[in-house]
């Protein structure tokens, strides 16, 4: 049988209710596609609609943006499924 390698793909990812909200969030929840609850210094959820349905993220999840998709991710499978991308050294 055949077997395949899942090719790298660079994202985008935050902590919801830890890290700052980066720009591509707050431009989804502006146009209705992110419904968040709490304040903004403290995220408690955000529903999220996806291709899938709609999801919901909570306070400590990772908030990723892919390829134009936004979704969530547990902590701990977010971990083990991504590392930080490492500047290049500048020139």
């Amino acid at each position: 049988m055949a077997q395949y390698r899942k090719r790298p793909v660079v994202i985008e990812a935050f902590c919801l209710g830890i890290d700052p909200m980066p720009d591509w969030f707050y431009d989804a929840r502006t146009k209705g596609q992110i419904i968040t609850h709490g304040t903004y210094d403290c995220l408690e959820n955000a529903c999220i609609k996806t291709l899938e349905g709609i999801v919901v993220a909570g306070r400590g999840d990772y908030v990723l943006f892919s390829q134009g998709e936004i979704y969530p991710c547990k902590p701990d499978i977010f971990a083990a499924t991504y590392a930080p991308v490492e500047e290049p050294p500048h020139a």
